[in-house]
Parts: structure tokens; C-alpha cells; sequence
């Protein structure tokens, strides 16, 4: 009789798992109709690509590795490439180091918290376009903010955006009103922590530094790994700012990597050699995540690992 009931329930049990699967499918359909049309494919689309002299007006042609060879003897490649790596190895950890500042100044149970988390995080929901336009103002060599600012400190005005040294620089600046996004991570982060820990490091006379080293550091590791790597891929496709606030000047000077891409294949219709440099990011922003997930090891803690 057992045997024959299992007999019985066997085919609702398929069936509802059947039905699962369906359910389950269509929900996904959406999100996979969109990778496969609009990244699978162009990915697909640019590798093919990459291996040809395509203009746009003209059929494509097959042209090997021209394309990467080309770039040995680009100068704008090396300079737009040393652009980025001065924006995003400079600009993340400060980046990294302010937003973690405000989380833990955030994090206090003062009166009326949420206001200035609400504050602080205002900025990073500003449109690119929007915040290009205001920084553009506020460095305005005749009538901007920075350089009334200056004045107010006794010291000389500055040309800021249009001033070959402090282009770059003046970059970074404007990423800073972004950190809004890293520091509501760090401080879920943060909220995250057992109080019980800052007890016992109280208890055994620890510091408010020694217990932000010994115990906030460690435990907030993986967030700092996590805004990290985000906060790298991220710099390495810097791009609106740049396109709209100089062009890439003056003098090349934030003629970063994705701009010269876009230059590339919209403004000279080298849909080739664009697709090259495309997959040469590509590749880069793999090497240095991997490094990221290889060097990990030794600095980021997980608290489920050691449970084990």
C-alpha cells in the first residue's frame, strides 16, 4: 500500500517540480533576453571585430592582429591608458579613505542621523551629465567656487580644468562627490559588527583607535574588499565627466582610456580598432580584479570560514 501511494504522489511531485522550473525560467527570461542581446552579443560582435578594418561606409575587412599592433606605436593609447591609471590609483583608495571616514562618523547614535546620511548620499544620486556641469562652474577659472575659495585663503586663483598639471588632479576632486554610494556599503558594514566585540576589547582597556584597528578593520574587511574592486572596474570606464567637462583636454591631459575608445569609434569610425582597445580594457580590468581576489587572502576576513 506504501508503495502504492508513493506511486501515486510521484507524478504531482514531477509535475509541480516542472511547474517550478517554468516559473522559475519565465521570471529569469527577461534578464536573460537582455544579457544575451545586449552584452553576450555585442561582446560576441566586438571580438569578431577587433580583427578588422571596419569604417562604418565600407564593408569590413579581415586584417588580423594590425589592430594590435597598431597600438605599440599609439601614443594616445600610452597616454590615455597612463590617464586612467593616474585617476584610478590615486583617486579609489582616497576614495576608499573618505567614504569609510564618513560611514564611521555616520555610524554614532547622535540626534537627527539619518538627515545627514540623507545628505551625504544626495550627491552620489546626481546625474553624470548634472555633475559634470556644476564641477565645470565650480572650477571656472573667472567666476568659479574653488577659486573663491582660494581667495578667501589668500592664495592665487588657479585654471584648474584648463591647466595641464592640475587637470588630472581637479578629476579626483570631482569623484569625491560620489562617495556617497561606498559609504552607505561601509556603513551597512559597520551596523553589521556585534557590539559584543567592542565590549570585550573595552573590557581588556582598548582604545577607541585600538578597537577601530583591532576590531572595525578586520571585521569590515570584506566591504573594504568589495568597494575595492567595484571602485577600480569603476575608475577604468571613467568617461561622461571627461566628455563633457574638457573633450579630453587640455593637451590630452584627461584624454582617459573609454573616451579615446569612443573617439575612436564614433569620431573617426575606427569601429576596428575601437573593439581592440575594448578588449585590451577588458583584459586589464581582469588582470587587476584577479590580483585583487589572489592578494585577498592575506588581509580580508570571513567570519564563516574561521567558524569552520
Amino acid at each position: 500500500m506504501a508503495t502504492l501511494a508513493q506511486t501515486r504522489r510521484r507524478p504531482r511531485y514531477r509535475g509541480l517540480h516542472w511547474r517550478e522550473n517554468v516559473d522559475g525560467w519565465l521570471f529569469i527570461a527577461p534578464w536573460v533576453v537582455g544579457f544575451l542581446g545586449f552584452t553576450l552579443g555585442p561582446m560576441i560582435a566586438s571580438a569578431v571585430m577587433a580583427f578588422m578594418d571596419w569604417d562604418i561606409l565600407t564593408p569590413p575587412k579581415l586584417s588580423g592582429m594590425a589592430n594590435f599592433a597598431r597600438m605599440a606605436q599609439d601614443p594616445l593609447f600610452t597616454k590615455s591608458l597612463y590617464n586612467t591609471a593616474f585617476y584610478t590609483f590615486l583617486g579609489v583608495p582616497l576614495y576608499l579613505v573618505l567614504s569609510l571616514l564618513a560611514a564611521v562618523l555616520l555610524n554614532t547614535g547622535l540626534r537627527g542621523m539619518n538627515v545627514y546620511r540623507t545628505f551625504f548620499f544626495l550627491p552620489s544620486l546626481t546625474p553624470a551629465v548634472a555633475n559634470a556641469l556644476l564641477w565645470i562652474w565650480i572650477f571656472n577659472p573667472d567666476f568659479g567656487l574653488a577659486n573663491a575659495l582660494l581667495y578667501q585663503l589668500g592664495l592665487p586663483p588657479q585654471k584648474w580644468l584648463f591647466d595641464v598639471n592640475l587637470a588630472k588632479p581637479s578629476f579626483i576632486i570631482m569623484g569625491v562627490w560620489h562617495i556617497g554610494s561606498q559609504m552607505i556599503i561601509f556603513l551597512a558594514g559597520l551596523q553589521g559588527i556585534p557590539d559584543q566585540l567592542y565590549e570585550a576589547a573595552s573590557i581588556d582597556g582598548a582604545n577607541a583607535w585600538r578597537r577601530f584597528v583591532s576590531v572595525t578593520l578586520p571585521m569590515l574587511s570584506p566591504t573594504v574588499f568589495f568597494n575595492l574592486v567595484i571602485g577600480i572596474i569603476g575608475s577604468f570606464q571613467v568617461f561622461t565627466t571627461a566628455y563633457i567637462a574638457t573633450g579630453g583636454g587640455p593637451q590630452n591631459a584627461t584624454l582617459f582610456y573609454v573616451l579615446y575608445l569612443y573617439r575612436n569609434a564614433f569620431d573617426y569610425f575606427k569601429m576596428g580598432y575601437a573593439s581592440s582597445l575594448a578588449w585590451v580594457l577588458f583584459l586589464i580590468v581582469l588582470f587587476f580584479t584577479l590580483i585583487q581576489f589572489w592578494g585577498a587572502r592575506a588581509w580580508v576576513y570571513y567570519e564563516v570560514e574561521e567558524a569552520r
